[in-house]
């Protein structure tokens, strides 16, 4: 049995197919999948993201830790609740996680990272933290709900603390604010609009009932995966991890190498890099053969050389085979994937797949 989240047992209650992931106890699905998924394109969902490891970091010099800690750039954070995206890289360049930074003032941010790697997280970020004299606490006594769709802010409006749902609606796109005992951010993995919502863990099963109530469906990974891979994002240990480096990751745009004078950790290893130009890059397929692109499956780029697909699925919205593949620098606008033995044919295309429901592949 793996770590469970304050849902746990509502999860059970709604039937929820439970299955292992990152070392936790988590709903997979609920009814259909695919409905799930068609739920959050085109009114809203709720997903339990409770396994996710909240982290508040304190300290008069907490901002330069994270300047030296993160390849994207904590100085750009200047409005209360901004958030940024970043990849936390080793000395190789390669990615330890990719998480979410808050900035709630000038010696107090909030991070939010991956579930699988909450104990290499919390020990690196704790063994950078000391030297800076920064507190580093675990935010266990937190549950966190996303809510997404076209209809999610809305309906998630209706339950937040009394007198705050104005506040919430005025949230700029990646954003987060205190609003009563919640912190309400707009932000999501799924291409829609919506918030997540951290509140305090005795909170979250009555939050989840009156979503439901309000037609929110209950949504699990099986949907989340799918939704995010339309919206061309990555996830940790599919698409990036410790062996590979940002920029063959289709993660360039979240390293600021700018100012050149900013030593963060990973530099050195990316500034070779950029000199040289990375020998692999990610791409989005389209599988125009029948068939279903998944991780691992070869792909052949004639005349060049071989990649890999990192994520694959059968994409809902857009009624194809869509994925993820690592391939070689040169790889032009055609590959082929092996599959069962059999060579299929795929175009390549720049993600995301799918944003506000929309397809934007051809």
């Amino acid at each position: 049995m793996g770590r469970q989240t304050p849902l746990f047992k509502l999860h059970r209650e709604l039937n929820a197919r439970i299955v292992d992931f990152g070392g936790w106890d988590m709903p997979v699905q609920y009814s259909s999948q695919i409905g799930e998924h068609h739920a959050v394109r085109r009114a809203a969902g709720v997903f339990d993201v409770s396994h996710m490891c909240i982290v508040d970091l304190r300290g008069a010099r907490v901002g330069e830790l994270l300047r030296q800690l993160l390849a994207n750039d904590v100085a750009r954070l200047q409005q209360p609740g901004k958030a940024l995206y970043s990849c936390m890289l080793n000395e190789h360049g390669g990615v330890i996680d990719d998480l979410i930074v808050y900035y709630l003032n000038g010696s107090s941010y909030r991070l939010v990272v991956n579930a699988g790697r909450r104990d290499p997280d919390l020990a690196w970020i704790g063994e950078h933290a000391r030297p800076f004299g920064v507190q580093l606490s675990e935010r266990s006594d937190l549950a966190m709900l996303a809510v997404q769709g076209p209809e999610a802010r809305a309906k998630a409006a209706q339950i937040l603390p009394e007198g705050t749902a104005n506040a919430a609606l005025a949230l700029d796109t990646f954003v987060g604010r205190e609003l009563g005992r919640w912190f309400v951010a707009r932000t999501g993995y799924t291409g829609e609009d919506g918030f997540e919502i951290m509140m305090p863990a005795a909170d979250a099963v009555p939050a989840w009932r009156g979503l439901n109530a309000l037609g929110v469906a209950s949504c699990g990974l099986g949907a989340r995966d799918t939704l995010r891979l339309e919206a061309g994002m990555n996830l940790y240990g599919n698409d990036m991890d410790e062996s590979t480096q940002p920029f063959e990751s289709g993660l360039g745009w979240t390293v600021a190498m700018v100012p050149h004078e900013r030593e963060f950790t990973g530099r050195a290893a990316l500034e070779g890099i950029v000199r040289a130009g990375s020998p692999r890059k990610l791409v989005g397929l389209l599988l125009e053969d029948r068939g279903v692109l998944r991780s691992h499956q070869k792909v052949i780029v004639p005349d060049v050389g071989e990649g890999e697909i990192t994520s694959g699925t059968f994409s809902p919205t857009l009624e194809r085979s869509i994925a993820f593949a690592r391939v070689p620098a040169a790889t032009g606008s055609r590959v082929q994937v092996e599959i069962r033995g059999k060579l299929l044919n795929a175009r390549v295309v720049k993600p995301p797949f799918v944003r506000f429901g929309k397809s934007l592949v051809t």
